[in-house]
């Protein structure tokens, strides 16, 4: 966990390699492996792996996960729902992180963040599960003050900020500086921030030169951009920018 009010000295990503098992999936068979962009994704200097078990088991499965969390020498952080039986899995599998992720079956994709402060005594008896298996919790949340605060009440040592308002906005200034006061009121509550959702090439810098980010998580993008260039350039050009923007 952060200490209050420190600035993280390099900024980490984190690679979700969730639609490499979406492309598995449209046809079925085991290729293309998301183990192997794990690997890949590890060679390229990824920090971290992400992989999000959604309920209807859309792109990563089970036995994805029991793979990643034996066979990957990065952190994963795997993105749950708040139900029973993605307990259960967490538990099982002891992944190094367990970011939780509002779930809608309709969606495409995530569409909002968390509603921490809302759901506080829900989430508690969840939480406290995670936590007590060694397991770093993280709340997938809107840059809402309320909801930090819910988040800092319920004792979790990480806050994951939704960047999709900012990435769909073409950047907006106001989006940004959003991100910007709510970072900090995390980081001044002694939360570590991450940041992640639609961040692109063209719209990553100004979100990496916020000084109280300590990680980005980016997938979508990335295996996307993969089709044209391979997986290791699109992460090292990545990595490039997130750099430049932070000296």
């Amino acid at each position: 966990m952060s200490t209050k009010g420190q600035q993280p000295a390099a900024l980490r990503l984190g690679v979700n390699i969730d639609h490499v098992a979406t492309i598995r999936n449209a046809r079925g068979g085991d290729h293309p492996c998301p183990l192997r962009a794990a690997h890949m994704a590890a060679a390229a200097g990824a920090d971290g792996i992400t992989a999000h078990l959604r309920e209807d088991r859309r792109h990563m499965t089970d036995a994805d996960i029991a793979r990643l969390v034996a066979e990957i020498d990065l952190p994963l952080n795997l993105e749950i729902a708040a139900t029973g039986e993605m307990l259960d899995i967490a538990l099982r599998n002891r992944p190094h992180a367990a970011c939780i992720v509002p779930e809608r079956r309709v969606e495409r994709t995530t569409e909002g963040g968390l509603d921490a402060a809302g759901q506080r005594n829900s989430l508690q008896p969840f939480v406290a599960r995670l936590a007590d298996a060694g397991i770093r919790v993280s709340l997938f949340v809107a840059p809402d003050a309320r909801q930090i605060e819910a988040a800092a009440a319920l004792g979790v040592p990480v806050i994951e900020l939704h960047t999709g308002p900012y990435a769909h906005s073409d950047g907006s200034v106001d989006e940004l500086d959003r991100l910007a006061q709510t970072a900090r009121f995390a980081a001044s509550l002694g939360l570590e921030v991450h940041a992640g959702h639609g961040l692109t090439f063209a719209n990553v810098s100004p979100v990496a030169a916020l000084p109280n980010i300590a990680e980005l998580n980016i997938g979508h993008f990335l295996i996307g951009e993969a089709v044209f260039t391979g997986l290791e350039t699109a992460i090292l050009t990545m990595r490039r920018l997130m750099q430049a923007a932070r000296p």
